[in-house]
């Protein structure tokens, strides 16, 4: 394929080191069930000196004009009645502590209905305030900045997990025995276990439906924060600030609900590989895309180890993160 610098294709997966516009102009229409992706957050990272990057538009008119060719192109891409979901969150306007929130995910809502989706809803991601000062500095989540002017304190604003469905009727996701695995830090009670894969009358599946009842809240409170994939090794030494990836609950739940086995998933914007680790390890079929080179190298060191399901134990998750 033209313009691809590496690839990597089994039966589980495909992996190019490319421009994801050149890559999903050469897939057919209606060929993935669903997306899963978190865009280039606009004017917050800078991924990579590429002009052929998203984050490197101009100013924001460009960006907005540049992510709605990938929003349309996933719509041709996916089939109808089936769902993209995106990853979003409010943009601070700068750190001198009186900056206001830019409507990140609001403007991803407004630019996917005019490409033909439909919004299906939003998952807020809590977090915790002071894990959130520490890791971005923000000076208004400080707590002197209250003690000196509460009126100037700000918020440690949740991501979100936007989802959208392309119109149309198509195969129904359906779950025979119900929902099977929980992604998330709170225990299932021990006396549902019973009910696990239930093959009865689904209106007794009490397992399947605590599940539910988590993963059809706006807000999902315990998501693992730092349960994500090595990515340390991706990072250049001229990246400007910290990237980290999508935590691997948030892309079990979409996937799980969503999707069915064997179903192909697509992620345009692949970094070290989340998306593709995760929909390959619960069965489906893996298609990511990455423009920066170390990124691309990390997703394939990572996919390397998916059968091990070593970062799905939070047991070695400090270890393997010291390792990256």
């Amino acid at each position: 394929m033209a313009g691809v610098l590496n690839q990597q294709i089994t039966d589980r997966w495909a992996i190019y080191n490319a421009d994801a516009m050149d890559v999903m102009a050469a897939m057919p229409d209606q060929s993935i069930h669903a997306s899963i992706y978190s865009p280039p957050f606009a004017g917050l990272y800078i991924y990579s000196s590429n002009d052929r990057d998203v984050s490197n538009a101009r100013n924001y008119n460009e960006f907005r004009e540049h992510y709605g060719m990938f929003v349309q192109q996933i719509h041709r891409l996916t089939k109808p009645g089936r769902l993209t979901a995106v990853h979003a969150a409010p943009i601070p306007s700068g750190n001198s502590g009186r900056d206001a929130l830019f409507d990140f995910p609001g403007d991803v809502i407004r630019l996917h209905e005019e490409h033909g989706w439909e919004w299906v809803g939003r998952h807020a991601i809590w977090k915790e305030p002071l894990s959130v000062r520490l890791r971005t500095m923000q000076k208004n989540l400080a707590h002197k900045t209250i003690i000196d002017d509460g009126a100037q304190g700000g918020v440690a604003s949740a991501d979100e997990l936007l989802i959208f469905r392309k119109p149309g009727d198509g195969h129904p996701v359906t779950h025979p025995t119900g929902l099977d695995d929980y992604a998330g830090s709170e225990p299932i009670p021990a006396d549902l276990m019973r009910y696990r894969r239930w093959e009865g009358k689904q209106t007794a599946n009490r397992y399947s439906q605590w599940i539910w009842r988590h993963y059809a809240s706006s807000v999902w409170d315990d998501i693992r924060l730092d349960h994500v994939l090595p990515f340390r090794d991706a990072k250049d030494p001229d990246d400007e600030k910290h990237v980290h990836p999508l935590q691997l609950d948030v892309i079990a739940r979409f996937v799980q609900l969503r999707t069915r086995p064997g179903e192909t998933i697509l992620t345009p914007f692949m970094g070290v590989g989340s998306e593709v680790y995760e929909s390959v390890r619960l069965g489906r079929i893996g298609v990511g895309i990455e423009l920066k080179p170390s990124y691309y190298a990390q997703a394939a060191r990572n996919l390397a180890a998916v059968d091990q399901d070593r970062f799905n134990e939070p047991s070695l998750l400090d270890e393997l993160a010291a390792q990256s």
